[in-house]
C-alpha cells in the first residue's frame, strides 16, 4: 500500500512538473521567437549599414566578377555574408570569395534559401540602383538558439528539482503530527484505554484526536458494563442454580409430600433461571447491533393488547386497559417485538409490585406523531432517591422478587428506538410514562 507521503508527493509533484513544463515551454517558445526576431533585425541593420557605406565609397564598376570586400571592410558581423548587386542582377560587391555562394536578391525583404545544400536566411534592401543582401546560416542560428535555450532550461530544471525536494520535505514535516499519533498508539499496551495525549497538534488533527479519545472512552464504558454484567449475571444465576441443586438433593433423600415440595421448588428455581436467561439474551440483543425488523407493524392499541396478553397470562383481569375514544391507527415507528417487550416489562414490574390481587392500570393517548403509554400500579411506591437506580441492571429494592433486568431492557429499547421514559412515584403507587414515535400516515 502506497504511503500517504509518497502519494501526496507524486500527486503534487506531477502537478508542479506539469505546470512548470507548460510555463517553461511558453517561456522558451517566446524566447526563441524573440531571438529569431533579433537576428532578423541584425540582418536589417547590417544591410542598412552596408548601404550607407556604399554611398561613401567610390562607384563600383558595373561589369566584371565584382569587387570582393572582407567582412571587416563592410562592417559585417562574423558568420554573416553580404552581397551588393545591380537592378539587372549583376554582382557588384560581396564579402565572400566563393563564386558558388550567390545570394538570391530578386525578392525584397526576408527570404529563406538554399545555398550549396545549406539553408540560409537573407534580407534584401533596395537603395537607388543597388540591392544589398545580407544573410546568415540557419544552422548557426539553431546552434545559437540551442545554446540560449539550454542556458535558460538549466535554471528551470534545477529550480523544479529543488521545489520537488522541498515538497517532499514539507509533506514529511506536515505529516509529522500524524506520525506522532501513530507512534503513540503503537507504544500503548493492547488493554490501555487512557486518553491519547499528543502535543503540539495542528487544529486539523485535533478533531481526530478528540474522536479517538471519545472512542476509547466508549470502549472503556462498554467493557466496564460487560464486566459488570458478567459479574452480576454470574451472581444472579448462581443463586437459582444453588437452590435447584439443594432442592433436588432434598428430594433425593425424602419421600412423599416433602419430596413433592422439593421438586416443586426446584421447578420454580428452573423457571426463574429460564426467565433470567431470556431477559439477559434480550438485553444483549437490544444493546447489540442485531436487527429486530421482521416487517410486522402494529398500532399502539395492538401493542397494548399483545403486551397485556404476554404479561398477564391467564390473569388478564388484573390489568385495566383504558382505551381512548378515538385511537390512532398509525403503526408504531419501531420493531413490534421491541415495543411489545418494553410495555410488557413495565406491566410485569407493575404487577409484581401491586400487592394481592390489586389492579394495574394502562392507558394510552396520542399527540401528533407520538403515542404515550401510562402504566400505574398500586404498590407502596419508590423512594425518590431510588428512582435513578430503577433502570440499572440487577438492581432491586428489598420488596422485589424479579431478576432486576426488566426496566434495564426497557431503558435499552428507549435508547435504541428514540423513545422517552419517565418515572413518577406517588404515595399510591408508581406511574411510568413510555412515549413511542408513530409513523406518518
Amino acid at each position: 500500500m502506497m504511503s500517504l507521503r509518497l502519494r501526496l508527493s507524486l500527486t503534487l509533484g506531477a502537478a508542479f512538473a506539469l505546470i512548470w513544463a507548460l510555463a517553461a515551454a511558453w517561456m522558451l517558445s517566446d524566447l526563441r521567437n524573440q531571438m529569431m526576431f533579433s537576428l532578423d533585425q541584425r540582418l536589417v541593420a547590417s544591410a542598412r549599414m552596408v548601404a550607407g557605406l556604399m554611398e561613401q565609397l567610390p562607384p563600383v564598376p558595373s561589369k566584371g566578377e565584382g569587387t570582393h570586400f572582407s567582412a571587416e571592410q563592410l562592417n559585417i558581423p562574423g558568420g554573416m555574408a553580404c552581397q551588393v548587386s545591380s537592378l539587372r542582377g549583376e554582382i557588384l560587391a560581396r564579402s565572400h570569395t566563393d563564386p558558388g555562394q550567390t545570394l538570391e536578391a530578386e525578392k525584397m525583404g526576408f527570404h529563406d534559401q538554399m545555398i550549396d545544400g545549406a539553408p540560409w536566411r537573407s534580407f534584401t534592401l533596395a537603395r537607388g540602383d543597388l540591392r544589398i543582401t545580407t544573410a546568415d546560416r540557419q544552422i548557426e542560428r539553431e546552434a545559437l538558439n540551442m545554446s540560449i535555450l539550454l542556458a535558460a532550461s538549466v535554471p528551470v530544471g534545477v529550480a523544479l528539482l529543488g521545489c520537488l525536494c522541498l515538497l517532499w520535505l514539507g509533506i514529511g514535516q506536515g505529516l509529522a503530527p500524524l506520525n506522532r499519533m501513530r507512534d503513540a498508539l503503537m507504544r500503548r499496551s493492547p488493554d490501555s484505554l487512557e486518553p491519547l495525549q499528543v502535543q503540539p497538534l495542528p487544529s486539523e488533527l485535533q478533531p481526530l484526536l478528540d474522536t479517538q479519545n471519545q472512542l476509547f472512552q466508549r470502549i472503556g464504558k462498554t467493557i466496564e458494563r460487560e464486566r459488570r454484567l458478567t459479574g452480576d449475571a454470574a451472581h444472579e444465576l448462581r443463586s437459582p442454580l444453588t437452590a435447584i441443586k439443594t432442592h433436588l438433593q432434598v428430594a433425593r433423600m425424602t419421600e412423599g409430600v416433602a419430596r413433592d415440595q422439593s421438586l416443586a421448588r426446584a421447578e420454580e428455581g428452573a423457571d426463574r433461571l429460564h426467565r433470567t436467561l431470556e431477559q439477559l439474551l434480550l438485553l444483549a440483543r437490544v444493546e447489540g447491533s442485531l436487527s429486530f425488523d421482521d416487517g410486522v407493524q402494529c398500532s399502539a392499541e395492538q401493542v397494548a393488547k399483545l403486551a397485556i396478553q404476554d404479561a398477564a397470562g391467564g390473569d388478564r383481569q388484573r390489568i385495566k386497559f383504558h382505551r381512548p375514544a378515538k385511537a390512532s391507527q398509525a403503526p408504531v415507528q419501531m420493531p413490534a417485538v421491541l415495543s411489545i417487550a418494553a410495555l410488557r416489562n413495565l406491566l410485569d414490574n407493575a404487577l409484581r409490585h401491586t400487592p394481592g390481587e390489586g389492579e394495574v392500570e394502562l392507558s394510552l393517548q396520542t399527540s401528533g406523531n407520538r403515542v404515550q403509554f401510562v402504566v400505574r400500579d398500586h404498590g407502596p411506591g419508590i423512594a425518590e432517591d431510588d428512582l435513578q437506580h430503577l433502570t440499572q441492571r440487577f438492581w432491586r429494592n428489598g420488596q422485589s422478587t424479579g431478576c432486576g433486568l426488566g426496566l434495564a431492557i426497557v431503558q435499552a429499547i428507549v435508547q435504541r428506538c428514540g423513545c422517552t421514559l419517565h418515572f413518577d412515584s406517588r404515595p399510591d403507587g408508581l406511574r411510568v410514562e413510555l412515549t413511542m414515535p408513530l409513523q406518518s400516515v
